[in-house]
């Protein structure tokens, strides 16, 4: 694929989370959880000019993604864009002024055609996304899907997530992590259940599944803090993809496969991480 889009992960994992996707007219902000002042700094750390939204993307109403919506929405002229499950979901999220959609919708924003697909969470009506652009033939130029906050990957989110050139997919836990660590039984239940998070073996299943000659990143998202480190998610991606696990110039756990075509990375909660 020619890359036509920019991912910009700004925060992600439980205190908040917010991505941008660049495409060729204009971006669109996925996720509004933390502040404003804080996205505008991140983004300003990795050259996202903020600027250039025309659109925010709100996947589902807990509150590490929208916890900066109202803020931020006091600030932007363009559309927020949800659906009614999520938009009635919280009462802080009453004064935002959304554009309903459902979980399973084509739409055209900012040069990019964005389908949505449904996820399974303890949320009202919660879903994923998937970006692409298009030639005037028709022809798909580039991709990327995106994926968090989901106990499994439903039919539809497999068929949406296949052969994207950045696959962000959620990666919360580590099984074995979850099952020794400090949460309680309720909260282990919920987070490894079919409404909670993917672990991390449950995304390394995923990936043979996803990956096709034109995927060039993964993109490892929603860590736990506490039940789950960047260097075991990497490396349980990496081995069902037969990937090598180095570090980056930053010194963070990435993978890549003997013929150079596949990288495997992780984002981070507190540093934002940008994917061309």
């Amino acid at each position: 694929m020619t890359p036509r889009m920019h991912l910009h992960v700004l925060a992600s994992g439980s205190k908040g989370n917010a991505a941008v996707v660049e495409g060729p007219a204009g971006s669109v902000l996925i996720d509004c959880g933390i502040s404003r002042r804080e996205l505008l700094r991140r983004a300003d750390a990795v050259g996202c000019d903020m600027d250039r939204v025309t659109h925010v993307i709100v996947t589902h109403e807990h509150s590490d993604h929208v916890r900066g919506l109202p803020v931020f929405c006091n600030h932007f002229g363009g559309e927020v864009i949800a659906t009614a499950g999520t938009a009635g979901g919280s009462r802080s999220l009453a004064q935002v002024p959304f554009t309903l959609v459902t979980h399973e919708q084509t739409m055209e924003l900012a040069g990019m055609v964005v389908s949505t697909f449904p996820t399974s969470h303890d949320v009202a009506d919660p879903f994923g996304l998937r970006f692409s652009v298009v030639d005037e033939d028709g022809e798909l130029e580039d991709a990327i899907a995106w994926c968090t906050d989901t106990g499994y990957l439903t039919p539809e989110a497999l068929g949406q997530l296949r052969g994207a050139r950045i696959l962000g997919l959620e990666s919360n836990h580590d099984e074995q992590m979850l099952a020794h660590g400090p949460y309680p039984a309720f909260l282990r239940a919920r987070v490894g259940g079919d409404t909670g998070h993917l672990s991390n073996a449950q995304a390394a299943d995923a990936l043979p599944l996803l990956v096709t000659e034109d995927t060039e990143t993964v993109v490892a998202l929603h860590l736990s803090e506490k039940n789950n480190t960047p260097g075991l998610c990497v490396r349980t991606l990496a081995d069902a993809m037969s990937a090598a696990v180095t570090t980056d110039d930053d010194g963070r756990p990435e993978a890549r496969t003997a013929d150079g075509l596949l990288t495997i990375c992780a984002a981070s909660q507190e540093e934002p991480l940008t994917i061309w």
